[in-house]
């Protein structure tokens, strides 16, 4: 009978441990600020998140049954921010002589990338692109095609395009050479806004038994629900225990009182 006991305790353990302890990868190789702001975000919209050490960054892990409220909070916001090549990066000597025509391949993309991160860092700016053309001659005898530049920011609704838009004008067009008079030129430089769509979290429902429930909360409705049970079982089984040793002890005592005369 102990050993009866035993197995259900090990299994009502067992039990109360599946709503809480399943969790899943949301993020890995994140730098420690990266991190933090991921679960910052999380928790803000009640997401619980775990943030693990690991030899290559930094683990983000989740429930499972938030895995997708959390990837879709994270993209509305443009968590975690996407890594920049910077100049060096880019020119770091590897030994290999490059053409002309590489190096200024390679230029071009490192000068998006730097214009990139710095207008990330505008506060509301979720995501920022620069597609930028240098002057060039088309053909021999051809006029020089002048630079130009396209930016796209797609940003926090709460923020207003007019607030920074002239400053962004004056960024771009002066850190791309040959474009520090097309401030004004809308056909040298053109700046889209776009609003981000926030995230509206809907209430996804499942059924535990013939009830639906909030997915979100189906670990503790399980819990609540399977508690009482086993405890009831623990406790039939208990009370089964005492009234067959109650009746084993009644049914000995005639038998020992006799022995005795």
């Amino acid at each position: 009978m102990h050993r009866r006991l035993s197995i259900a305790l090990y299994f009502s353990s067992a039990l109360l441990l599946i709503g809480c302890s399943e969790s899943v990868e949301l993020h890995r190789q994140l730098s420690e600020q990266e991190a933090n702001e991921v679960i910052a975000e999380l928790a803000d919209k009640q997401i619980r998140a775990q943030k693990i050490p690991a030899k290559d960054g930094v683990v983000v892990r989740v429930r499972a049954n938030d895995i997708s409220r959390a990837v879709r909070t994270l993209e509305a916001v443009g968590l975690p921010k996407v890594a920049r090549s910077t100049l060096g990066d880019i020119f770091r000597k590897e030994g290999v002589i490059s053409t002309p025509l590489e190096e200024r391949a390679r230029y071009i993309y490192a000068l998006s990338q730097e214009l990139e991160a710095t207008l990330s860092k505008i506060d509301g700016v979720i995501v920022a692109r620069v597609h930028v053309v240098l002057p060039e001659r088309v053909a021999p005898g051809e006029p020089v095609q002048p630079a130009s530049a396209s930016v796209f920011i797609k940003h926090d609704p709460r923020l207003d395009p007019d607030n920074i838009h002239p400053r962004v004008r004056r960024m771009v067009a002066s850190s791309i050479p040959g474009m520090a008079s097309a401030v004004e030129n809308t056909q040298k430089l053109t700046v889209v806004f776009v609003p981000a769509t926030a995230y509206q979290e809907q209430q996804q429902l499942t059924y535990l038994g013939p009830f639906l429930v909030p997915e979100q909360d189906l670990g503790f409705w399980r819990t609540s629900v399977i508690a009482p049970l086993i405890a009831l079982v623990l406790g039939g089984t208990g009370w089964l225990f005492w009234r067959r040793r109650t009746k084993f002890t009644h049914a000995t005592e005639p038998v020992i009182a006799h022995v005795h005369e």
